[in-house]
């Protein structure tokens, strides 16, 4: 149960900071609309669980 706390507050964090990433990203490239920013986020909050496993498991060891 602690370890899916930790993965719960982790990808908190993480997955809103990939998913800012990946909002700025789109902008940055010209793609203003609501459909490339949705899609951009939810990459980025997707693409943030193999990271929160990671980072999860190097604090747990």
């Amino acid at each position: 149960m602690q370890r899916f706390m930790l993965f719960f507050v982790l990808h908190i964090f993480i997955g809103s900071t990939m998913a800012g990433t990946g909002v700025i990203a789109a902008l940055t490239m010209g793609y203003g609309g609501a459909n490339p920013i949705l899609i951009a986020a939810a990459i980025g909050f997707l693409a943030a669980f193999p990271v929160t496993w990671l980072v999860q498991r190097q604090i747990t060891g």
